[in-house]
């Protein structure tokens, strides 16, 4: 979903390129690429109309200030194109949110979150994913297995439990969901429990006997927190499903899982506008510290490719300790100095992998959101082989490493010579140039902020060079100038070879 908008919104800026003023017909034209790409993810028909209408009385019915100010009282220009960028943004936000994400406290200050949704859509997964962010809060949950119906549904709950150390309440045989649900809740108050979530049952269609099975939970158990989980792959019917939800019940939220994985992801849009329901959290990969609270700015700035800076320094703090966000916070200025070796680079890597997976990284990073999709997997363990399979005084010094030695370390990480050699050369470049942007009077103390970076004309920045064979920036101009030099040194070569002929 997030790219198929994000290629729309990006043929929408780059025709208002180098116009002077916003007009209806330029507007227009921009709009029309920014209303397919809605329309592809599966965007309600009526949110899309009057989503277009907002941004486009935003552009052309204000009055635009061509200069305005930064924190620091530095004068910069804004062009039309950056206005109709920041109306498109602002509007997005408006659309998804507000959003509190904050869980509600019941009596004795106890959460309690009961999740609903259709059979198949990861409730039980949402369960343990929620016990964990709430564990990552300093609470003590209690895992309720209300599923009575689905196969192993008790048993995939209590697996989950175990892995992150969370007790888990299962009722005996033929007992009810409802009675369940009120012995965990005396449960919890007589054990201190301070947080409970009830995992209970769906159906593959709605009907009048799951419906009438999850009033008479929130009658027994009172929940403070009432959450449908939602698949984005269903489209629009989730906006739908969301609909026929809070006819019966109060629902205070929603989680939207695989908001990644298909085009048709347009209900996170949507769903706000068309139910009065928010989405409180995304689930955004299968591990259970995969689920992130919701914030509107954040997927509208990632949507526009200008990243989640916000965003990442969340997934940044959530993974490392004080000490370590200390260490990296020392390594990050030596690399903005280009004081940084392959050894540095690899204690990176094991940070980042810590921190998800490369391609969500990427595309909340400001300037390297459209890379996201050329991120695989598998790259970064490629890296880490190369880089484990040199000596200490490789990584110290990278440019030693010469066509024997790349040949040994080819061989001790299963890959080949000229990969080595390939990520050897693009860290020495990606070394100098952050060394040209971080150093004194360098790019970087010229920008008063790294979120600016991305609007500011700064340089074409290619990490995926570093990460991957043939990045598209300065991969080819490294391939440009070996070509020269060996075209040089083989024009040289013939030279001497002639004036030797000749004497």
């Amino acid at each position: 979903m997030l790219e198929t908008l994000t290629r729309g919104f990006g043929a929408a800026r780059e025709k208002l390129a180098g116009v002077r003023e916003l007009t209806d017909e330029n507007v227009d034209a921009a709009l029309r690429d920014v209303r397919m790409s809605l329309l592809e993810a599966d965007v309600d028909f009526e949110v899309v109309r009057d989503f277009l209408a907002r941004v486009k009385d935003r552009c052309v019915g204000e009055k635009v200030q061509t200069r305005v100010r930064d924190a620091q009282g530095q004068l910069h220009k804004v062009t039309p194109g950056q206005h109709f960028v920041a109306s498109c943004e602002q509007e997005l936000a408006a659309l998804m949110g507000p959003v509190d994400t904050e869980l509600a406290r019941g009596a004795g200050g106890r959460v309690s979150v009961m999740l609903v949704g259709l059979q198949g859509v990861g409730k039980t997964t949402v369960a343990g994913k929620l016990a964990r962010h709430l564990q990552q809060k300093k609470r003590r949950p209690l895992l309720v297995a209300a599923d009575v119906y689905r196969p192993a549904a008790v048993l995939q709950l209590q697996r989950l439990g175990e892995s992150i150390g969370v007790a888990v309440h299962a009722g005996a045989e033929g007992e009810a969901p409802a009675a369940i649900c009120a012995a965990a809740a005396e449960r919890a108050r007589q054990e201190g429990f301070d947080a409970v979530v009830y995992d209970t049952a769906g159906r593959l269609a709605l009907d009048d006997e799951l419906m009438g099975e999850l009033e008479e939970i929130t009658a027994r158990v009172e929940p403070a927190n009432t959450l449908l989980v939602c698949d984005s792959l269903m489209g629009r019917d989730a906006v739908n499903v969301a609909k026929a939800f809070s006819k019966r019940l109060k629902l205070d939220g929603l989680v939207m899982t695989k908001l990644d994985g298909d085009a048709r992801g347009g209900a996170a849009l949507a769903v706000k506008a068309v139910t009065g329901v928010p989405i409180k959290f995304l689930g955004t990969g299968e591990t259970l510290d995969r689920l992130e609270p919701f914030r509107p700015e954040g997927l509208a700035s990632r949507i526009l490719g200008m990243g989640d800076v916000v965003g990442l320094v969340q997934d940044f703090e959530s993974v490392l300790d004080d000490d370590e966000q200390a260490k990296a916070e020392a390594d990050a200025e030596r690399m903005l100095k280009g004081q940084f070796s392959l050894e540095d680079f690899l204690s990176q890597l094991k940070m980042i992998k810590r921190m998800g997976p490369l391609k969500e990284i990427f595309s909340k990073l400001p300037m390297f959101g459209g890379l996201a999709d050329q991120m695989e997997g598998d790259e970064l363990v490629k890296v880490e082989s190369m880089v484990h399979s040199m000596t200490r005084d490789e990584r110290l010094q990278p440019e030693t490493i010469d066509k024997s030695r790349a040949a040994r370390i080819a061989r001790g990480s299963g890959r080949q010579q000229r990969e080595v050699r390939d990520l050897v050369g693009r860290f020495v470049q990606m070394r100098e140039m952050m060394g040209k942007m971080g150093g004194a009077g360098g790019l970087m103390s010229r920008i008063p902020g790294l979120g600016r970076m991305a609007g500011a004309g700064g340089p074409e920045l290619d990490p995926a060079a570093l990460l991957g064979g043939g990045g598209p920036a300065q991969s080819e101009q490294a391939a440009r100038r070996s070509g020269q030099a060996r075209r040089k040194k083989r024009k040289s070569a013939k030279k001497a070879r002639k004036r030797s002929r000749k004497k």
